[in-house]
């Protein structure tokens, strides 16, 4: 439910792009030739957090988030999005976690890893099962900030979801995406102190049929995200920061909205 009461404290607003290694980012984001090593301390020069998406696929050796440490400076944050054994195949997931976490150490260690993100397909469904699901991975996380995304509007139909998540100190994303049945609305719940949006476009037509397009081929209009910025600027007065990730990631575009975005926000300050 979209939250009508307008707080009177600023959040801190933190603006990002799911992922930044992408080779059609060169020329409209990247330098035309930019190295692949490049990549981040460019984008680091626009952005103060990432999405780090490649976890989801495999699991790098811990060199590699050190790497990222070592070519951003001690401001910029980075979320970890869980690996697909733990949100998709749904077995295993102790060993996967442990695998994570072990990698994951040099970020640990540098305090600039601010939380992890478990992407639930569509097929995830609000049931006891999938809610005894999600405490186990709460229970595996210990102590770090989980941020949990659902596909299915089962998850929206009661309020006593969000009590649940409340009390499992799990934070609610918010999806912006396509108006299809049985999607997740647009919302901008919160049931941490840390609100979460990610923006993956309104592709109604390619979201459901890879053959028609790039389902993340979608650029945001100017009035599109000045909503959003209305959205966020009515969180409740607990909200403490706020994560808006860009995932509409086809050639550039989610870097382009996120810019658009931080300008937007940086005109109340300026």
């Amino acid at each position: 439910p979209v939250t009508e009461h307008l707080s009177t404290t600023v959040p801190e607003i933190r603006i990002g792009t799911s992922g930044y290694s992408f080779p059609d980012w060169k020329g409209p984001f990247y330098p035309e030739g930019a190295r692949d090593g490049e990549m981040l301390p460019h984008y680091a020069t626009h952005f103060d957090c990432a999405e780090i998406n490649v976890t989801y696929y495999r699991i790098p050796h811990a060199s590699v988030f050190e790497s990222m440490i070592n070519k951003t400076d001690e401001r910029f944050e980075f979320i970890v999005k869980v690996h697909k054994q733990v949100t998709h195949k749904r077995t295993d997931i102790e060993a996967s976690m442990e695998s994570l976490f072990t990698s994951l150490e040099p970020m640990a260690q540098s305090g600039r890893l601010k939380g992890l993100l478990a992407q639930f397909p569509y097929s995830f469904k609000n049931s006891k099962a999938s809610r005894k699901h999600l405490i186990h991975l709460r229970k595996l996380t210990s102590d770090w900030p989980l941020f949990v995304e659902f596909r299915h509007a089962s998850w929206t139909s009661v309020d006593a979801i969000y009590d649940f998540l409340k009390q499992m100190r799990i934070g609610y994303v918010n999806v912006d995406g396509p108006p299809l049945p049985n999607l997740l609305p647009r919302q901008n719940a919160t049931t941490t102190d840390t609100a979460y949006v990610r923006f993956h476009g309104r592709n109604s037509e390619t979201w459901w049929n890879a053959e028609k397009g790039d389902r993340y081929d979608y650029l945001y209009s100017s009035e599109q995200l000045s909503q959003w910025k209305e959205d966020v600027e009515a969180m409740p007065e607990s909200v403490t920061k706020v994560y808006l990730f860009f995932n509409n990631c086809h050639h550039g575009q989610a870097a382009q909205n996120a810019l658009q975005m931080k300008t937007l926000f940086s005109e109340d300050t300026s």
